[in-house]
């Protein structure tokens, strides 16, 4: 991965100097700031944490990645509560190895939010008092194993999709963290295919059990994981569809994003159908069907007020998710002061805190 190129920061303090003799050179205006920062998202630079960044930037990007890493931290339980029923042992140290990256994703994304000055024990704060969100996604409820391939195929595929242009969004520690997010993802993908392969090639009980799975989370995937509608076309009511078009407007013109929430969804669904052709499963909505025209499937237009209601942070599952998040962080605190403890002792010492004679004649 390439390092962030040297350059000298952009900060409240900087000042122009002045060519040859004349007065002390003054600080930059605000002015000043905001049109060198845009100017360096016009080169396609990246912008560091040294350099200075509008509050509206930076308050959207603490709002994203928190989400974002709140997402993967909780989207492991609905396949971690399948560990310990995995049908074959080969089954199960895929599962476990796909829950420690999701976990291991969630600490890249709480570093890179830690480096726009927030920490990272506020940010779980907030998202345990119910004041920070995650992908209401993963309030669905994991009923069978073969839920556990569809939440592979479909909600990380569409992760995929969506975060793939993250990998070069204007901030650069998001970014990086990123690519090796989306590197690990891709492989989630592909063990969640091949597992609902495996179904479908089995007995008619297997298959339908798939096809089950499918029926209940293609619609999660494609309402939440890819955001509120920013186009009427793409089944928002007015006001709901101009309100998601600012957000993407001003993100997009920051370079967080690249793209419309409703082109990555369109871009999941002409991705998944062939996928689900091939697996002799049935997507469950009636409108797919391929439109020569604009050379993309067209899909029926999504229920938001029924998913708001079906998943929202009310619900038994979002409850029972959030309270599952608590204890686990709770019962752990001990070891976050080992840690702590560990890596505040004196040099020299070991980890009983009795100072090594190692050396010493």
């Amino acid at each position: 991965m390439a390092p962030p190129r040297d350059r000298a920061p952009m900060t409240g303090a900087r000042t122009r100097a002045a060519a040859g003799p004349g007065p002390a050179a003054q600080p930059m205006t605000q002015d000043q700031l905001t049109a060198e920062f845009e100017a360096l998202l016009a080169e396609g630079e990246t912008v560091e944490p040294r350099d200075w960044m509008p509050d509206g930037y930076r308050r959207m990007l603490v709002r994203q990645i928190a989400q974002h890493a709140h997402s993967e931290i909780i989207g492991m339980q609905p396949e971690g509560a399948w560990l310990t029923r995995a049908p074959s042992l080969h089954r199960k140290s895929v599962l476990l190895a796909k829950v420690q990256d999701e976990a291991g994703h969630g600490l890249y994304l709480y570093s890179a939010a830690e480096t726009l000055g927030v920490d990272r024990a506020e940010l779980l704060a907030a998202l345990h008092r119910g004041q920070q969100r995650y992908a209401a996604t993963f309030n669905h409820p994991a009923l069978t194993w073969a839920d556990t391939g569809a939440i592979a195929w479909l909600t990380d595929g569409a992760a995929v999709i969506n975060q793939a242009p993250l990998c070069h969004t204007s901030y650069g520690p998001y970014a990086r963290a990123m690519r090796r997010v989306c590197q690990e993802e891709a492989f989630h993908v592909r063990q969640g295919y091949d597992l609902m392969k495996a179904l479908c090639e089995g007995t008619p009980a297997q298959k339908a059990m798939a096809q089950d799975a499918v029926d209940r989370w293609w619609l999660p995937a494609v309402a939440l994981m890819f955001g509120p509608p920013d186009t009427e076309a793409a089944g928002g009511d007015a006001r709901a569809a101009a309100l998601g078009a600012a957000v993407s407007r001003r993100a997009i013109a920051w370079g967080i994003k690249r793209h419309t929430n409703d082109e990555l969804r369109q871009r999941f669904v002409d991705h998944c159908v062939p996928q689900a052709e091939r697996l002799g499963l049935a997507l469950p909505d009636p409108g797919i069907r391929w439109n020569e025209e604009r050379g993309h499937y067209d899909f029926g237009p999504v229920d938001w007020e029924l998913y708001r209601g079906a998943l929202g942070d009310d619900t038994h599952t979002a409850r029972q998710r959030l309270a599952h998040r608590v204890a686990a962080h709770e019962d752990g605190a001990w070891v976050r002061e080992a840690a702590a403890a560990y890596a505040a002792r004196p040099s020299g010492t070991d980890a009983a805190g009795t100072r090594s004679t190692e050396g010493i004649a």
